[in-house]
């Protein structure tokens, strides 16, 4: 395995990219260096090759790998973080090559993972995603896992210092599956049990650092840990929050994405990103005050096409708006977005007409109803109250005559207990 040899507390890390027209090289640099300070490294230079393509033996051509080589000796770097995915062949060829410890851009944020996850379910999915990553890179390198340390790219399955052939490796990763699988099914198991605890459920998405967890504290009264720092929270957080009408609904606050998520991670995290798949309505959380916005809310959004919701109902939250100066072209952006607003989760400002917009899209899923509710049915009139909005509501000596707009399971059985009420009375 490519991993640094006798890794420091603190590594000293390079950086090198490709130059690549038409791509957006120099923002994603920035954002490999933001990953780095994140996992602690110690940021020593930057390298870069003008390329249209990785080079297929090493990524970078030749004479660039022996100029790392040299590179490396005059700062004292230990360590090369590529910003992009290497083949197996390409990692080794250019740890070779470059006498030192290779990491690319996906190995890097699994890293960060590993150090952010602190649940017995986020480790469990971290090892996964981490392992499946691995076992590729095993080939060539003889039937032994050589010795792991604890430095950058070692975390996680590392710390078992075990030596562990494939065939143990796979084993584990077997191990692993199941564990998911677990997790996968208590999380369906709970989603259920909230469904018919009558609240619709709101998931706060988008790019990592957005904000989503200091949102979900301001909304919710919540205590999540938060911090300026990529992926600070892994684990899905859900909290009970009122709209504005006096709706309950519930906040779940997810995974953070970025640019290129490694697919490693959205398999070993479908349990978690579930709660994204089966929202009712999404809330796109956006750093309007980063420099790349439009760039982090496409990225936003092709992971969110990866996981099946690109239709799904959402309002974006244009947070942080406590940092823009000019705050005109805002005005401009949420007078083009059909459910948009401006907000800061760190001030307050802007949250009522959140929750109002959230209410808005939730509503444009209810159906309609006028029913009279028999006495022995009541609870459903209560769930309409839960679940929904009750226009109006009168008391009959037969029962509740509801006006009302709500789910379309609810509408359903409200329909079909005035109906089988009407019926007994007329064969009465």
């Amino acid at each position: 395995m490519t991993v640094p040899v006798d890794p420091r507390p603190e590594q000293r890390a390079l950086l090198l990219a490709l130059e690549r027209p038409r791509v957006g090289w120099e923002e994603s640099l920035d954002e490999l260096a933001r990953l780095a300070e994140t996992a602690g490294l110690d940021i020593v230079g930057t390298v870069t090759q003008k390329r249209d393509r990785p080079a297929p033996v090493s990524f970078v051509g030749k004479g660039k790998a022996q100029e790392i080589r040299q590179i490396k000796g005059e700062l004292g770097a230990d360590l090369l973080l590529v910003d992009g995915d290497l083949k197996p062949s390409q990692q080794r060829n250019l740890e070779e090559a470059a006498n030192m410890g290779v990491l690319d851009r996906t190995a890097l944020i699994l890293d960060i993972f590993a150090q952010r996850a602190r649940s017995a379910e986020g480790k469990i999915q971290v090892e996964l995603a981490q392992l499946n990553y691995l076992l590729p890179r095993l080939a060539g390198k003889g039937t032994e896992l050589s010795r792991l340390g604890g430095g950058i790219g070692t975390r996680g399955p590392g710390e078992t210092k075990l030596e562990v052939d494939r065939r143990r490796l796979r084993k584990r990763l077997g191990v692993l599956k199941k564990q998911v699988e677990q997790i996968e099914k208590r999380r369906t198991i709970e989603r259920r049990h909230r469904r018919e605890a009558g609240m619709p459920v709101v998931a706060l998405v988008g790019y990592t650092n957005a904000g989503k967890s200091t949102l979900l504290n301001a909304l919710a009264d919540a205590d999540v840990f938060v911090e300026d720092l990529l992926f600070a929270t892994l684990d899905s957080t859900i909290r009970r929050t009122e709209l504005p009408e006096g709706r309950n609904i519930l906040l779940a606050d997810t995974v953070g994405f970025i640019r290129n998520l490694p697919h490693q991670l959205v398999a070993a995290f479908k349990a978690t990103l579930e709660e994204v798949v089966e929202a009712d309505v999404l809330v796109h959380v956006v750093d309007a005050s980063h420099p790349q916005m439009r760039d982090q809310v496409e990225a936003a959004r092709r992971v969110l096409g990866e996981l099946g919701c690109a239709d799904k109902p959402t309002v974006m939250a244009l947070n942080k708006c406590d940092l823009v100066a000019d705050r005109a072209w805002l005005a401009d952006l949420v007078a083009r977005e059909e459910h948009a607003a401006v907000v800061s989760a760190l001030t307050g400002e802007g949250l009522g007409e959140l929750l109002r917009l959230v209410g808005e899209r939730l509503e444009q899923g209810l159906i309609s109803v006028e029913v009279t509710v028999p006495w022995s049915a009541q609870d459903l009139v209560s769930e309409a109250h839960e679940r929904g909005r009750v226009l109006s509501e009168d008391f009959q000596e037969e029962g509740v005559s509801l006006t009302a707009r709500v789910p379309a399971d609810v509408a359903e059985r409200l329909r079909r207990a005035a109906g089988i009420a009407a019926k007994e009375e007329g064969e009465w």
